[in-house]
C-alpha cells in the first residue's frame, strides 16, 4: 500500500499531498469511490456541498473501516452560502451528511465576483476553526487580489488555495505569492480533464518510466510541491493514481513539462464566475 507523504499548513497541521477528488461522481457511486481509494491507501477525500455527494462520501468513510483520525476530509461552501449565518449553518448541513463531527479543511469555494462576502464568510469560518468543527481554513479559486483582500481584512491567511493547475496552466505568479505567504497550493483538475495526458512530452516520459500518462503528470505536480487531488470512480485507475511514489522526474524531464506552452484554462474565470 502507498504511503503518501504530507505537506505541512500553517497553522500547523498537515494535509496529504495526494488525494481522492470526487467532483462529478454520482452520490451512489461515491461511497464505493470512496471506500476502494481508502483501500488504496488514500487517507485525503475532498468534496464540496454543490458536488451532491456529501453523503455517499460519508457512507464510504463509514464502510472503510479507517479511523477518523487518520482521514483527511474536505469540502467547501457553495456561493450563495457566504453570508455569516449562512455560513455556519451551511457548515453544519455538510457535517451532517458526512456524518462527521469535523472536517480537516473547510474551503470557501469560490470568491463570487462582484461581491465582498466572502469577507463574512471567512469571519464565521475563523469561528469554525475556533470551535473545532474544521482543523484548517483555506479557500478554493481565489485570486492574488481576492487573498490580499481576505488577509488585509481579517489577519487570517488561508492555509490552502485549492485552483486549477496542470501543466500548460501553471499558475506561477499566483504560486509565488502563496509561497511568500506560506500557503499551500493545491491543484485541480490536475490531468487537465485528461487532456494533457495527450501532449507528446508526456507520452515520451511516461514510455521512459514504464508509466501512464496520468502518473507522470501526477509526478510532475508532486516535485513541484503541490497537493493533487485526482478524480476517477474506476478501481484501476484510483490504484493506478497512488502508484506514483516509486520513480522520479529528473530536473531536465520536470523542465520539459514546464515548457509545455501555456494555453487557456479549462474551468470558470474567477474574475467572472459568480
Amino acid at each position: 500500500m502507498a504511503k503518501v507523504p504530507a505537506v505541512k499548513l500553517n497553522d500547523g497541521g498537515k494535509i496529504p499531498q495526494l488525494g481522492l477528488g470526487v467532483w462529478q461522481v454520482p452520490d451512489d457511486q461515491a461511497a464505493s469511490s470512496v471506500k476502494e481509494a481508502l483501500a488504496a491507501g488514500y487517507r485525503s477525500v475532498d468534496t464540496a456541498a454543490i458536488y451532491g455527494n456529501e453523503a455517499g462520501v460519508g457512507a464510504g468513510l463509514r464502510s472503510a473501516g479507517v479511523a477518523r483520525k487518520d482521514l483527511f476530509i474536505t469540502t467547501k461552501l457553495w456561493n450563495d452560502k457566504h453570508g455569516y449565518d449562512d455560513a455556519h449553518k451551511a457548515m453544519d448541513e455538510s457535517l451532517e451528511k458526512l456524518g462527521l463531527a469535523y472536517v480537516d479543511l473547510y474551503l470557501i469555494h469560490w470568491p463570487v465576483a462582484g461581491s465582498e462576502k466572502f469577507l463574512d464568510a471567512w469571519r464565521a469560518m475563523i469561528e469554525m476553526k475556533e470551535d473545532g468543527r474544521a482543523r484548517a481554513i483555506g479557500v478554493s479559486n481565489f485570486t492574488q487580489a481576492n487573498l490580499e483582500r481576505l488577509i488585509d481584512a481579517s489577519g487570517v491567511t488561508p492555509a490552502v488555495n485549492q485552483i486549477e493547475l496542470h501543466p500548460g496552466f501553471t499558475q506561477n505568479a499566483l504560486r509565488a505569492f502563496h509561497a511568500r505567504h506560506g500557503i499551500v497550493t493545491e491543484s485541480w483538475s490536475p490531468l487537465a480533464q485528461g487532456n494533457i495526458t495527450k501532449e507528446k512530452v508526456i507520452l515520451d516520459l511516461a514510455q521512459k518510466h514504464g508509466k501512464s500518462p496520468a502518473q507522470v503528470t501526477l509526478r510532475w505536480h508532486l516535485q513541484h510541491d503541490l497537493v493533487v487531488i485526482p478524480k476517477s470512480v474506476t478501481p484501476e485507475r484510483i490504484r493506478e493514481n497512488i502508484d506514483v511514489f516509486d520513480f522520479e522526474l529528473t530536473p531536465a524531464e520536470m523542465a520539459a513539462i514546464d515548457g509545455i506552452k501555456e494555453g487557456p484554462r479549462l474551468g470558470p474565470d474567477p474574475e467572472k464566475f459568480a
